[in-house]
């Protein structure tokens, strides 16, 4: 158990659990939703390409890919073995984590209660309503966004200021937890503020910010876009 937990971290087996979900997503966002396409991209996917101008439908995933396809040459020796066994693995795990986000969502209302927490407890708004592909989607992109690049960039400021890691670590995890709620609501097609949803969305921010970092970026991916296909396409 030992030997699995660390090679989920490695960035070869966490390239090869990526590899279907981007080629999935980005081919089938180009080829089946034709000219319609950019309105079937997830939100996180069309904010990135809006701020950094690519317009390349390829250029983004690209840089992904590229970016783990270099960490696992530079770890090659490091490469655990069976690693089809260790994705497998990660995928069955990915399902795990994603079912008890999806505990916690049908009964998020009630631990509030519990803690004499009032706020309006109407339902969380179905935002994954065009297909699965936006689904696997935010799976991917809100990952990179909020877990691999600001998590992880809180994190490295927290270091470089000389804060130990047990007390950056968590500081970023809140501090990304938050930025990932408010984004849902932040622009011309940001939702309503409401504060169940808010609270919501902050303890699920939490969630993958503690699988990011406990269980590695493949299985905070793979647990997103599970939880959103579950929730999205009404599964259970």
């Amino acid at each position: 158990m030992g030997s699995y937990l660390s090679a989920t971290r490695h960035p070869w087996p966490t390239l090869l659990l990526l590899l279907p979900l981007i080629a999935i997503y980005e081919l089938g966002i180009v080829y089946l939703a034709g000219p319609e396409r950019e309105q079937y991209r997830n939100g996180a996917d069309a904010w990135l390409r809006h701020i950094t101008g690519i317009k390349s439908p390829f250029v983004v995933p690209g840089a992904v890919l590229g970016l783990w396809g270099f960490l696992s040459v530079w770890r090659w020796t490091e490469r655990p073995p069976g690693v089809l066994g260790v994705c497998l693995g990660m995928v069955i795990e990915s399902v795990m984590w994603a079912l008890g986000l999806w505990v916690l969502s049908r009964n998020f209302g009630l631990m509030l209660d519990h803690f004499g927490i009032v706020v309006s407890t109407g339902p969380i708004p179905n935002e994954a309503t065009l297909q699965i592909l936006t689904y696997m989607g935010a799976g991917i992109y809100e990952e990179i966004i909020f877990r691999l690049v600001i998590f992880g960039g809180i994190v490295f400021l927290l270091r470089l200021a000389f804060l130990p890691v047990l007390f950056a670590v968590p500081i970023a995890m809140v501090a990304s937890a938050l930025l990932f709620a408010a984004a849902h609501h932040i622009g011309p097609y940001g939702e309503k503020m409401d504060a169940f949803v808010f609270l919501f969305r902050t303890a699920a921010g939490l969630y993958f910010a503690m699988l990011y970092q406990f269980r590695g970026f493949g299985v905070a991916v793979g647990a997103h876009a599970g939880y959103d296909v579950i929730v999205g396409l009404n599964v259970i």
